[in-house]
């Protein structure tokens, strides 16, 4: 099977809803977690050094990216995205949430913090009960990762992971994290999702940056296929410029999976439609309301 890297480098709208078909249980009430000791309004934080890790690797050019536009990206604070998954007949098989949680200064670095949520839903619950958050703490300017957090739980298995993002190994992660080390500019997949917002698809008719999902590093491309679709979501009817992502890994395209992204021609580019093609199904993340 496809791990859920592939998916979750995509969009963390769908990230969540990849791990319940791609992987076998590991499901607990979605968590308000704490502010990391890190992340402050003002003041910065010198947080102790842990052991670091290694991961996958991805194209070494990846490293030179495309800016999303000269100002920094554009996001509203207290942002609520909701969303529901389709796959392949059965609809609503999982409710997906994206939130713009804040603004604040993470270790000295301007940053913001991202959420994710997920919820599988009758009748697919009776037989695989998900609850996971995910939680990015992105660079404002560049929407880097600066640090990513998993709290998963499926099916009565809970998996905490908090992960420290560092291209030079000299950046010291707290006790309660673990250092991963990443090629510069390195984003996770919910600074991912505002990265392909905040793109000027008129000067950027392609985008490319290495995405790290927890586990593996991934070369992400995408590009731009078309501005004027008409998309037709629970949220209601769309204008939107429709984006086709593809993803590497370790240099080779991943051939059994397919991406396709809408974003609304409004000034928040909201994400409206997520279209996936995998090997065990077809799913369609659509846009259910806007807070």
């Amino acid at each position: 099977m496809i791990g859920i890297g592939t998916l979750v480098a995509l969009s963390c709208a769908a990230g969540a809803f990849y791990w319940l078909h791609s992987r076998n249980g590991q499901a607990f009430p979605e968590v308000v977690s704490a502010e990391p000791p890190g992340f402050h309004e003002a003041v910065p934080a010198n947080p102790p050094a842990s052991t670091p890790i290694a991961r996958g690797s991805v194209e070494a050019s990846a490293k030179k990216l495309p800016a999303p536009g000269d100002a920094e990206p554009s996001l509203r604070a207290g942002e609520v995205l909701d969303y529901t998954a389709n796959v392949a007949n059965l609809n609503n098989v999982a409710t997906l949430r994206l939130k713009v949680a804040g603004k604040g200064n993470f270790s000295g670095k301007s940053a913001w913090h991202l959420q994710a949520s997920a919820h599988t839903q009758n009748p697919l619950r009776m037989v695989f009960e998900l609850d996971d958050q995910f939680d990015s703490y992105s660079d404002a300017a560049t929407m880097a990762s600066l640090q990513y957090e998993m709290h998963l739980s499926e099916r009565g298995q809970k998996v905490e992971s908090i992960q420290r993002m560092t291209a030079t190994g000299k950046e010291p992660a707290p006790p309660d994290a673990t250092e991963a080390r990443v090629l510069p500019g390195t984003r996770d997949p919910l600074g991912m999702m505002q990265y392909l917002r905040n793109v000027d698809w008129t000067k950027t008719p392609n985008a490319r940056c290495p995405v790290y999902d927890g586990h593996k590093l991934y070369d992400v491309r995408a590009k731009i296929a078309g501005t004027a679709a008409h998309v037709s979501v629970p949220a209601g009817e769309y204008a939107a410029s429709r984006v086709d992502i593809r993803v590497f890994e370790n240099g080779a395209e991943m051939k059994d999976a397919s991406f396709v992204l809408y974003l609304a021609n409004n000034a928040a580019r909201t994400p409206v439609l997520l279209e996936a093609v995998m090997p065990f199904a077809t799913a369609r993340v659509e846009l259910e309301k806007v807070k």
